[in-house]
């Protein structure tokens, strides 16, 4: 994710404390109380909006294609996991959230600074 500087927040004590979608997708709580869908594709962890860009779909009522995507339940509209590109033509970008699985936890990357955080 390039250059950006994040602040972990921990989301989670283990794999076993969130609450997965029979589709594979997680949902956590940041520290200011906004939530994030979570997924995994084998050992890689991925983080990204609770809502799609488009509609505002709950991106947990969605599931993960065979591709490498998240479909968003409202409209089908799909997002890869790798890069929160829309995959299926229509121009939206799915916020995303680096994630990373550590000894005592399972932690989101928040992003610091830009130009609204001036304080």
């Amino acid at each position: 994710m390039g250059l950006k500087k994040y602040k972990w927040q921990k989301v989670a004590e283990g794999e076993a404390e969130i609450e997965w979608s029979r589709d594979g997708i997680g949902v956590v709580a940041l520290e200011d109380g906004k939530k994030i869908c979570l997924a995994r594709e084998g050992d890689q962890w991925y983080g990204f909006a609770f809502n799609c860009p488009h509609a505002g779909g709950i991106m947990a009522e969605g599931w993960l294609d065979g591709d490498g995507n998240i479909v968003c339940p409202i409209h089908r509209y799909k997002f890869s996991l790798k890069n929160g590109r829309n995959t299926s033509g229509e121009g939206y970008h799915l916020k995303r959230y680096p994630v990373e699985s550590r000894p005592d936890g399972i932690y989101a990357g928040v992003e610091e600074g830009g130009l609204f955080k001036w304080f």
